[in-house]
């Protein structure tokens, strides 16, 4: 019997990553939301909403973390694809951020971590959580990595990106970064375009942005940056279908130059367009500029 009208998200990964922010955003985009449910719940849960189908609780999010078992955690990829075959929509959300940054956070927060206890101290805590959780992340659809997000940019992106829509349909985000502030970790493709005509070197243009109509017109002067992009839409329309037909729901193109702020951001935008008037699922995000 499919279950076409229901779907679960599941909320996992690093504590002080921005999962509690995700199950509220969740909340308001109109699911149920459940935090720090057992995982020997989690099956129950699933089968009891399944059978009644009952209206309230169609749209359901459920965060978990690494107080679980570890034997549950490594189990729980294989009772997605169950749920998936019994027809429910099911898929999983993974966040998380540098070592460095969740320390910060955790200081400024005074929390305490879900792991800490034993004489552990919060890095030691932090590695621990990082390996429990490891085979989640492994079967996440969907990664975060919030290091350079506030709560309110988390909020939009999630909001963009999650929907209540139950259909096999992918969402994609094209990723504008600059190299040497580091490769997105959550990035599915990572293209450089560090190869085109640099706006950076022209006065005039140093100030402005990938989307201003003059370094649009600057890049477009040189054939090279229509030629990639024309390469990179071949490329990602020959191979969407199939990440479709593999059941991914979430796909993140990283388009990297050197400060990401001309040349990713122009080509993030030109794919954006592209792949919007196509009438796809698609969110583009300039990760330098924000």
């Amino acid at each position: 019997m499919p279950y076409s009208n229901m779907k679960l998200v599941i909320v996992t990964g690093l504590s002080g990553s921005g999962k509690s922010v995700a199950l509220d955003t969740l909340e308001d985009l109109g699911y149920y939301c459940i935090d720090n449910l057992p995982m020997c719940l989690l099956e129950d849960l699933s089968r009891n909403l399944m059978d009644k189908q009952l209206p309230a609780y169609q749209l359901v999010a459920v965060g978990i973390d690494a107080r679980a078992a570890p034997e549950s955690l490594t189990q729980l990829g294989a009772l997605i694809r169950d749920f998936r075959e019994q027809g429910l929509a099911c898929e999983m959300i993974y966040l998380e951020a540098r070592q460095e940054t969740l320390i910060k956070r955790f200081g400024e927060t005074r929390r305490k971590h879900p792991l800490s206890g034993s004489g552990r101290a919060l890095s030691e805590s932090l590695e621990l959580e990082r390996r429990l959780l490891e085979p989640l992340r492994a079967e996440a659809n969907l990664h975060i990595d919030t290091t350079d997000t506030n709560i309110h940019q988390l909020r939009d992106l999630l909001r963009s990106r999650v929907s209540d829509n139950t259909r096999q349909e992918i969402s994609l985000m094209f990723l504008s970064f600059g190299f040497k502030h580091g490769v997105p970790p959550d990035a599915d493709f990572v293209f450089d375009v560090r190869c085109l005509p640099n706006p950076h070197w022209k006065p005039e243009l140093r100030p402005l942005t990938g989307l201003s109509k003059e370094v649009a017109a600057f890049l477009e002067a040189d054939p090279a940056p229509l030629e990639m992009r024309n390469d990179l839409i071949r490329l990602l329309e020959s191979w969407i279908p199939r990440f479709e037909a593999d059941d991914r729901n979430y796909l993140t193109v990283g388009i990297g130059c050197t400060g990401g702020q001309h040349r990713s951001v122009y080509m993030a935008d030109q794919l954006y367009r592209h792949f919007h008037e196509q009438g796809r699922r698609v969110v583009a995000r300039h990760r330098e500029l924000s």
